[in-house]
């Protein structure tokens, strides 16, 4: 197990990276501002089971392997560059009502909220290469076997995300009510994110595998 200082160390890292909002947390507040602090809640969780995936990955060494193989790293990215860019346009598509405004969305079921969670996570070159490049760096092999070392740090850095990515799940259900209290605040939600959405897309796009 590694030591308290470099524990303390991971826990200061980590959440400096935590913090600053990615496709996770764009995915997180804007379903908690259309369907409530549930939503938010479960979009937490599948992101974090998409965190789950590469912390499997990265202790058994596949990740790795993945991006020593510049197609299979290439097919990954690309998927995930689609999946922000359609999720992009399916924002600024947003439907107007006949008066103009802006027609409510129908509400995601609780399955399909979590399984884009997911798929948010998975489907991010950038968590790959975050694991990869990351991770690894807090590995003492004094310490003991690397795969638990890689594990007790991937959990860490679930927990740890979590309880930021909850957070903002609770102040963006708090703020939801004034977000949604007008059809032209509902529309530039819908702008602001959208566009947001095919930007992290385009910064996907540019993650290089060196």
């Amino acid at each position: 197990m590694p030591t308290l200082s470099t524990a303390l160390l991971f826990v200061a890292a980590t959440m400096a990276l935590l913090i600053v909002p990615g496709p996770a947390v764009v995915y997180i507040v804007t379903r908690t501002v259309a369907q409530g602090r549930t939503a938010g809640l479960l979009s937490v969780l599948g992101v974090h089971v998409g965190s789950i995936v590469y912390v499997l990955l990265t202790s058994l060494g596949m990740s790795a392997l993945l991006l020593a193989s510049p197609t299979v790293f290439q097919v990954v990215k690309w998927f995930g560059v689609a999946y922000l860019v359609w999720l992009g346009i399916q924002k600024l598509r947003a439907r107007r009502a006949d008066d103009g405004t802006v027609a409510e969305p129908p509400p995601m079921s609780n399955a399909r909220i979590f399984a884009q969670g997911v798929l948010v996570n998975v489907l991010n070159p950038k968590t790959l290469v975050f694991f990869v490049a990351f991770l690894p760096q807090f590995v003492d092999p004094a310490r003991g076997p690397a795969v638990w070392q890689l594990l007790f740090f991937g959990v860490g850095f679930i927990v740890l995300g979590i309880l930021s990515d909850g957070s903002y799940a609770m102040l963006a259900s708090v703020l939801s009510g004034r977000l949604r209290s007008t059809a032209k605040a509902r529309r530039r939600l819908d702008l602001s994110s959208g566009a947001i959405y095919i930007i992290l897309g385009a910064i996907a796009a540019a993650v290089s595998q060196a």
